[in-house]
């Protein structure tokens, strides 16, 4: 019976999963049906893990007789089953809208700061879920109860001999069960995928499964993957990664103007003129036209703690790894602020209006070179509380501001080049800005960045600084919007942007290129060494002759170039988007690209 009850939880999971999640992902009534179908015999696996201890304890109870004790251990352990699986299934309905992938145990590295991670949502929305946490632990108990009363109290010695030779013959059964069979391939999730639809599959899922079978693999740990050999992986990778600054059009005045580099919160192309809107961020546009437009840049991730290190260090992101939570890794990697520092005697500063102890950025960025760190602490409990993410953009532009004209460098002066860094933090859930330009939240959010955007940059325009400065724009990451999701290319083409009075003239690049490419490009532009750079490439150089970007997100690789875009599953071992042609050919670059990046990472 407590078998039965948990497959029937699980299935009534997979229901409320469809019907809480469906904004976005219409399905047909018999798509419920297939979902419960398929995702089956995950579930039957995983109920059998919850089975495991009720079997033991039941076996031990044939011998010792029915005691009290039995019973209080079964309910006890029923009732922290019931929790755990009420978190699990809230937990999984709450996170999707806001990620797309089923739960897992990446959600663990942001319990080390709860308000940072809580800051999305209201109040109301944390109220909500925690009743339904009370209310689907307390039903899912309820149906457990029951099952203590089929123990029996008293056996004879025929019946515990029978009991005995019946649980020794279910114990390969479970162990086989558990395992998903006899043959090679194990239980796991790609196991459940059916349908061209990933929301089917994704809700196929046991997000219990989901979250143990990536338990031992967190984003701290580093992961390996084996498409080819590592000779094959290793030679695609020289072949398409040409570290080389050659020839190209010198687009800066200046050469060692300071730099100003800038993270805009999920400042997604859907927002600008890249995917058709005019409206929403009209400066960010007009100023992209006014300097050098970098028109086909892709993400390399989804995550803020991911983009920032693709960005700085130029490194690829990963699917199931967060390199920023990696220390140990981290300090040894290239990083633009300590190129400039010590090639060239660059000042750095990092600007962030939210807790910068979160997903160990703090760790990261002066492992890179950042000399000093400005964050929501040091501005006072007024402004912190200006936004649920911290300190909003308006103030915190303004703060950017006055850090260069207090300590940037003007033409001629003799001072030291300043590099300061900036994560912006206002265009995020809640989307809570002080402006009212629409009534959609969400443009809204971009809106008011736009605002702030152009505030700093006419003010910047007219100050003594303008001409002996660069500003770099692109954002961390791309995101959901309406009618965008991970499958969407739009989804990651990001504007880039170089502005400022040290840029030479208007320029616009029109190659598929990454945010990794960032690192090489500027410094190939400043005349400063990125040998170390090795995922790396100089989009001005003549040695940029094979464009492409790549993309990674929770088990899924993205490849892109002019002809063709392509997302590979890497639970399903196929590819579930494909657009244009020669798609073979570039996913086998990207699987040799993902494979070297992963063994380069283990060797740091």
């Amino acid at each position: 019976m407590t078998y039965l009850w948990t497959l029937l939880v699980f299935v009534a999971a997979k229901a409320a999963f469809m019907l809480s999640c469906r904004d976005g992902h219409p399905f047909a009534a018999g798509d419920m049906a297939d979902v419960v179908v398929h995702g089956m015999s995950l579930d039957m696996s995983t109920a059998l893990y919850i089975l495991a201890v009720p079997f033991l304890v039941t076996m031990v109870s044939v011998w010792t007789g029915w005691r009290r004790w039995v019973g209080v251990v079964l309910k006890a352990y029923f009732a922290v089953v019931a929790a755990a699986l009420s978190l699990a299934f809230v937990a999984d309905t709450s996170l999707y809208p806001f990620w797309g992938f089923k739960l897992d145990s990446s959600c663990l590295q942001y319990l080390a700061t709860p308000t940072e991670a809580m800051a999305s949502v209201s109040s109301g929305y944390l109220l909500v879920r925690l009743l339904a946490l009370v209310a689907v632990a307390a039903a899912v108990f309820c149906g457990y109860v029951p099952s203590l009363r089929f123990l029996r109290p008293s056996l004879n010695a025929r019946q515990k001999a029978g009991y005995s030779v019946a649980g020794l013959l279910a114990v390969p059964l479970i162990v086989i069960g558990i395992r998903g069979g006899t043959g090679e391939s194990t239980t796991n999730v790609g196991q459940v995928y059916y349908s061209d639809n990933q929301f089917l599959n994704h809700a196929a899922v046991n997000p219990v499964f989901s979250f143990l079978s990536t338990l031992g693999s967190s984003t701290g740990d580093i992961v390996t993957y084996s498409f080819m050999s590592d000779g094959e992986s290793e030679r695609i990778v020289s072949e398409y990664y040409d570290t080389r600054s050659t020839g190209g059009d010198t687009l800066l005045t200046a050469a060692n103007p300071n730099v100003v580099i800038i993270l805009l919160e999920s400042c997604g192309g859907e927002f600008t003129e890249i995917g058709g809107r005019h409206d929403i961020m009209p400066r960010l546009d007009s100023i992209a036209h006014e300097g050098v437009y970098f028109t086909n840049c892709y993400a390399n991730s989804w995550r803020t703690d991911r983009g920032t290190v693709c960005t700085w260090s130029g490194y690829p992101s990963f699917p199931s790894m967060s390199v920023m939570k990696m220390p140990s890794k981290t300090r040894n990697m290239p990083n633009i602020a300590r190129s400039l520092k010590e090639q060239r005697g660059y000042e750095t500063v990092y600007l962030y209006g939210g807790d910068i102890n979160f997903t160990n950025m703090r760790g990261y960025l002066i492992s890179g070179g950042f000399d000093s760190l400005v964050w929501k602490n040091n501005y006072s409990d007024e402004e912190q509380r200006t936004a649920r993410w911290g300190v909003r953009d308006d103030i915190t532009f303004g703060t950017l501001y006055d850090i260069l004209d207090s300590r940037g460098a003007r033409k001629g002066d003799g001072r030291k080049p300043l590099l300061v860094g900036f994560s912006t933090l206002s265009s995020h859930e809640p989307w809570d800005v002080p402006v009212k330009k629409t009534i959609d939240p969400i443009a809204n959010a971009f809106g008011y960045l736009d605002d702030c955007i152009a505030t700093f940059i006419d003010r910047l325009r007219t100050s003594d600084l303008w001409d002996n400065t660069l500003v770099v724009m692109l954002p961390d990451h791309g995101m959901f919007y309406i009618g965008i999701d991970d499958y969407s290319r739009l989804k990651n083409h990001i504007p880039m942007v170089w502005t400022g009075g040290a840029v030479k003239r208007p320029y616009r690049i029109d190659a598929v290129c990454n945010q990794t490419d960032l690192a090489a490009t500027l410094l190939g532009q400043l005349g400063v060494s990125h040998d170390e750079y090795r995922f790396s490439r100089d989009v001005t150089s003549t040695t940029y002759t094979k464009p492409f970007a790549i993309h990674t997100f929770t088990d899924a690789l993205e490849m892109i170039d002019s002809a063709s875009f392509i997302i590979y599953d890497l639970n399903a071992g196929k590819a579930v988007v494909e657009e244009g042609v020669k798609n073979d050919r570039l996913l086998h670059r990207g699987k040799a690209i993902l494979q070297a990046a992963a063994k380069d990472l283990e060797k740091r």
